[in-house]
């Protein structure tokens, strides 16, 4: 992408910009294929975290493609195949690489309720799942903790925004107050690569607490809902997991920070049209509703989509 559209000093007033469906209306296409040509070069600038136009700069750079695309526009049921751009590899297979969490969950339930292209799941923590994505093995990957790398080699990252969700301990039996009062408890942990296990170590070393002998001890589970089964089998006293978890399978819950909970790919691979419904439904107002059922999410902003990571916090 051109370097103008992350500028947003050079952005004219708001009222001057179009927006992507009037820029699809303008050049006679699908608004899904507006994604696309993003990747071609069609300039743009970033008004928060959505795409904003000039009118002169579009119709200038359609001209000097020949003309705007031809105007019939694909079925509106149906995404659009997307073409790589020059250079731009093909797109992997459509998987989504993440751990059980139930925004997930959710949106996959979205896609096939909507009739949208499907996405395959692949069980994968945090460290995995980016392996994966590194591997260009999926097409997306859960990302969550910490803010994901802005480029893997030379081939540059996009994040879309899923959820801000609260983690914690989920639990049985007596309340936890504190971590503290893990002393003496069963845990049923993740792996060091995971993102909840570093909020987890973080909360320790703020409390002042080293259990070195709780971790020798405790299980180490693949997944969220092997953690809260755990608990329930009374195989573990507590599981290092999400609020949404707990409240699901009536556990109380002790929560110890809050993140948000996003998916990445590389963006030349945006206009695939399983990104391209991913985003869709991530945006809709059905997704939305579904995650602010669930205990500890925040669907604020869900289906935003960034680029320069450090530079725009969620």
């Amino acid at each position: 992408m051109s370097e103008h559209r992350s500028d947003r000093s050079a952005a004219p007033a708001g009222d001057d910009l179009l927006k992507s469906a009037e820029v699809a209306r303008l050049l006679r296409v699908h608004p899904k294929q507006v994604y696309r040509l993003l990747e071609q070069g069609l300039p743009a600038r970033r008004v928060g975290s959505e795409w904003r136009f000039l009118r002169d700069e579009v119709l200038a750079w359609s001209a000097g493609r020949g003309g705007a695309a031809p105007p019939t526009p694909p079925a509106p049921q149906v995404a659009p195949l997307a073409q790589p751009a020059a250079g731009a590899s093909a797109a992997p297979p459509p998987l989504l690489a993440a751990n059980g969490d139930l925004v997930i969950e959710a949106l996959l339930t979205r896609l096939r309720t909507e009739k949208k292209p499907l996405v395959g799941f692949v069980q994968a923590d945090r460290g995995a799942a980016f392996h994966l994505l590194a591997a260009r093995e999926v097409l997306l990957a859960g990302f969550h903790g910490e803010a994901p790398p802005t480029h893997v080699a030379a081939a540059r990252l996009a994040r879309v925004h899923l959820v801000r969700r609260q983690v914690g301990l989920a639990h049985a039996g007596p309340t936890l107050a504190s971590v503290r009062d893990l002393a003496g408890r069963r845990l049923a942990t993740r792996a060091p690569t995971a993102g909840v296990r570093a909020h987890f170590e973080r909360a320790l070393a703020a409390a002042g607490v080293t259990l070195d002998a709780l971790h020798a001890t405790a299980t180490v589970v693949d997944s969220h809902r092997e953690g809260v089964c755990a608990v329930l089998r009374a195989e573990a006293d507590a599981a290092l997991t999400t609020s949404a978890w707990a409240a699901r399978v009536g556990l109380r819950f002790l929560p110890i920070a809050e993140e948000p909970y996003d998916l990445v790919l590389y963006a030349e691979h945006l206009g695939a049209r399983e990104a391209v419904a991913v985003c869709e439904v991530a945006q809709s107002a059905a997704f939305r509703e579904a995650l602010a059922s669930l205990a500890g999410y925040d669907p604020a902003g869900a289906g935003s989509i960034r680029y320069d990571f450090e530079d725009a916090p969620m």
